[in-house]
């Protein structure tokens, strides 16, 4: 088990796109592991593989109430979103002590690759539509706060520098 720091921002792998994952290796089910570990050390419901530096298409995700659940995904990407939006309480490892009620569809069908190499299309649903989207947001470079208002991104930005130093 190993817990894996993730970077405080404005690390640049945060703002950096993440690249295809080509197949699926022991090194990519390590970091895997390593990446449910952290998600789990949080306590949180997802993680992308930039968050910890690593600039692999790679995320997790385990929005069950018993935990223990975590989907693997390599390369995921949105498929299908409904037109009916969520909001939830987003925040990032990456600036502690911040969050903000981001919308979001409801639910997405994703196309990724699973731990055994396999192009699967999932729907996910609530929780874990929110984190998958909020995941492949990481990949892309982009930060939950970039979908607010320039005035709520510089405000939420402004306390999280006070509260981080």
């Amino acid at each position: 088990m190993t817990v894996r720091t993730c970077l405080p921002w404005p690390d640049k792998h945060l703002r950096s796109r993440a690249a295809e994952v080509s197949s699926i290796t022991e090194e990519t089910l390590q970091i895997w592991q390593d990446m449910i570990d952290t998600m789990e050390a949080m306590p949180g419901v997802g993680l992308a593989a930039n968050q910890i530096g690593i600039l692999q298409r790679l995320a997790v995700v385990d929005g069950s109430a018993e935990r223990g659940r975590a989907v693997r995904l390599a390369n995921p990407e949105v498929l299908h979103a409904s037109v009916e939006l969520r909001a939830h309480e987003e925040a990032s490892p990456n600036l502690p002590g911040v969050s903000a009620n981001i919308k979001r569809p409801r639910a997405v069908t994703v196309r990724y690759m699973d731990e055994t190499g396999a192009v699967v299309e999932r729907d996910f649903v609530g929780i874990e539509a929110t984190s998958v989207q909020h995941q492949i947001d990481h990949l892309n470079g982009k930060m939950y706060f970039d979908r607010l208002s320039k005035v709520k991104r510089d405000m939420l930005l402004r306390k999280a520098k006070k509260l981080n130093g």
